[in-house]
């Protein structure tokens, strides 16, 4: 008997000895086994899971991927939960991707997601840039290293408020385009791109290595949903192309059943959490787990109107909401930042609204990366559901007010024209698009002029064919305006031959809904004197390119800015800088509306109309000593600018 229990107590104490290795082993290799249970929470219990070793760098012999299981996400075969942020790198300066990826982090998301964008990626028809601020190589790479995983979204449509929802204007140069469809035209398109964007994407996949988890098959198809057959050409143009992660969809409510597709997990968009929401997810998809790919954090803003935010307590509880209901979720923005340049996004529902410059969003982090309520009161949530502490947020980068900057000389557009542009010439108007430019992909954004010899004045109707505004000038004086609301002017009476001028701003294309065939800008068809079609132009592209800037430096005629001057115009003036450049704003009143570029960078464009009254200007685009800015201004110039080291994005709203 004895002898007996000996042999037990010696199976026992081996037994013993066994769980406790594997005891050790599992909190060493795979804390993210062990849930811990926290404190009750409203009505719920969140459970406490350690990521801290599921991070790109330190998980190795990777062969499952993420997973579906009943109602929750595997990784490699762990229980995981996505607690995703978007941050886009085409909006922010590339100095400042790791900073943005360190703030997320300390927040204690896991995930990054981001969209890419296809009209930057290639501008022109087979031309592809992947460089600099668009390496998308670089930014995945730098998520990986700052213990990021990613879900990519690649379009080829990403909507994001974004010109034409980052489809390339090429495209509409073909009169028959259908965009987001299986038309021949279209696909061909997406073909050859994805050709070129795959082989940078395929190696970070997690399988191979690399960050990323996930990829977005198209995105909010179900608001548009064209052609039945497009979601599966999508889906098979990334899996023929070698992705082998686990696919997705994103969808608002009402587009959810209408943007499926076969062997990929439906997502849902919003941002007020209704009853029974997320269990519609259930009558599209059963036992699956449910995933928030965009909970809005705040929203975007139009030209016109007010600067949106969103209630910083309403925002986390709606957020603690999801998660105790066992979701996942990405924050859209976690970092809203900027569109520099013209590449915002408009709408067109009752009326056509363009986007403003910024894109703060009223996001976790500001556009210039600064913290806000939002992101301490998340730290606090999220640091309460990991259960480990989270890595100290950085230091925020201090900004600079460098006070007033003198614009001392200005050039005329009219006296530009002669030395620097070459007119296209045309019986009838050419639209912005099949303008023959940039190597046959036309013109994508900016201006066009469009010069006809008229004799004598009378009545002009554009026959709502203007895109989307044009200032009207007989020779160099000013009429007046034609936008989709003004569609006729009367012009004066006048001896002799005269020069019709029309400048017509392309503000931006819409990104979302059912007009993106329509989005052709410039004049789109005819515009008619005294209801005569009006012939024989003179058409001068104004996209103000990088090289073009760069010719504007060494044009003679630049003299000194008077008292009073009406555009339109360019001016130009120098900021002194002695130390190291920090982040700054220029404010811009008493100007008009126009376009600002600093050392040649566009940061985007300004308009009296508000709400947004300060453009962000990085600090890496500014170097130490002189910096040149450049303004176009359309009307009305004043004679400085004020760099300040506070934004003033304009008088809010909150969201309903």
């Amino acid at each position: 008997m004895w002898p007996c229990g000996g042999r037990r107590q010696r199976r026992v104490g081996g037994v013993a000895l066994v769980a406790v290795v594997l005891w050790v082993l599992v909190r060493r290799y795979y804390p993210c086994l062990l849930p811990v249970v926290s404190e009750p929470c409203g009505n719920a219990v969140l459970y406490r899971f350690n990521w801290s070793e599921l991070v790109p760098l330190q998980l190795w012999g990777r062969s499952l991927g993420l997973q579906t299981e009943h109602s929750q996400f595997l990784l490699e075969g762990m229980p995981f939960r996505i607690f995703g942020g978007s941050v886009h790198y085409f909006r922010v300066p590339r100095e400042y991707w790791e900073d943005r990826m360190l703030k997320m982090k300390a927040c204690g998301l896991n995930t990054l997601t981001t969209y890419v964008p296809w009209n930057l990626h290639e501008r022109d028809r087979g031309k592809f840039d992947f460089s600099r601020n668009l390496d998308l190589r670089a930014f995945l790479s730098l998520a990986a290293k700052n213990g990021l995983w990613v879900i990519l979204r690649p379009g080829p449509y990403i909507c994001s408020e974004w010109d034409l929802g980052g489809l390339p204007s090429w495209l509409l140069q073909d009169p028959e385009m259908q965009l987001r469809t299986t038309y021949k035209g279209f696909t061909e398109a997406v073909d050859a791109y994805f050709d070129h964007l795959m082989p940078i994407v395929v190696p970070l996949q997690y399988k191979k290595g690399g960050p990323i988890i996930a990829v977005q098959v198209e995105n909010e198809y179900g608001s548009y949903a064209k052609d039945p057959n497009y979601m599966a050409y999508v889906k098979m143009a990334l899996l023929n192309r070698g992705i082998v992660e686990m696919l997705m969809t994103s969808d608002n409510k009402n587009g959810l059943s209408y943007g499926l597709v076969e062997g990929a997990l439906a997502t849902v968009n919003f941002q007020k959490l209704e009853p029974g929401l997320l269990k519609h997810l259930d009558s599209v998809q059963r036992d699956q787990p449910k995933m928030v790919m965009e909970y809005w954090t705040g929203w975007f803003d139009n030209w016109g109107g007010p600067h949106y935010v969103f209630d910083a307590d309403e925002m986390v509880n709606t957020v603690a909401s999801i998660l105790k209901l066992g979701a996942s979720i990405n924050l859209y923005m976690f970092h809203g930042g900027t569109n520099f340049g013209f590449m915002n996004g408009a709408l067109e529902a009752d009326e056509y609204k363009s986007d403003v410059t910024s894109y703060d969003y009223d996001a976790v982090l500001t556009e210039a990366g600064d913290y806000t309520s939002k992101f301490f009161k998340l730290r606090q949530l999220f640091s309460m559901i990991i259960g480990q502490p989270l890595p100290l947020p950085p230091v925020i980068e201090s900004k600079a007010s460098y006070g007033a900057i003198l614009l001392h000389q200005y050039i005329s557009l009219w006296d530009v024209l002669p030395s620097l542009l070459q007119p296209i010439k045309s019986e009838f108007p050419i639209n912005m698009e099949n303008l023959h430019l940039n190597d046959s992909s036309g013109q994508s954004y900016g201006y066009v002029l469009y010069e006809i010899v008229i004799f004598g004045g009378g009545h002009l109707h554009s026959r709502n064919h203007v895109r989307d505004r044009a200032q009207v000038f007989v020779n160099t004086m000013y009429v007046g305006e034609l936008d989709y609301n003004i569609v006729e002017l009367s012009l004066p009476e006048g001896q002799g031959f005269r020069q019709l001028r029309l400048l017509v701003e392309n503000r931006g294309r819409v990104n979302y809904g059912l007009a993106l065939n329509e989005q052709r800008k410039g004049l789109i068809g005819d515009v008619f004197l005294n209801n005569t079609p009006l012939r024989n132009f003179k058409i001068y592209s104004l996209e103000m390119k990088p090289a073009f800037m760069k010719s504007l430096q060494h044009v003679t005629g630049w003299s000194a800015v008077p008292d009073y001057f009406v555009g339109p115009a360019f001016f130009r003036g120098r900021l002194w800088i002695e130390h190291q450049p920090q982040d700054t704003f220029l404010k811009l009143q008493g100007w008009e509306k126009g376009v600002v570029f600093v050392n040649g960078q566009n940061l985007g464009r300004y308009w009296k109309i508000g709400p947004q009254e300060t453009l962000y200007l990085p600090g890496p685009w500014l170097r130490k000593g002189s910096n040149e800015i450049v303004i176009f201004e359309e009307r009305t110039a004043g004679r400085i600018i004020q760099s300040v080291d506070i934004p003033y994005l304009g008088r809010t709203q909150y969201v309903d």
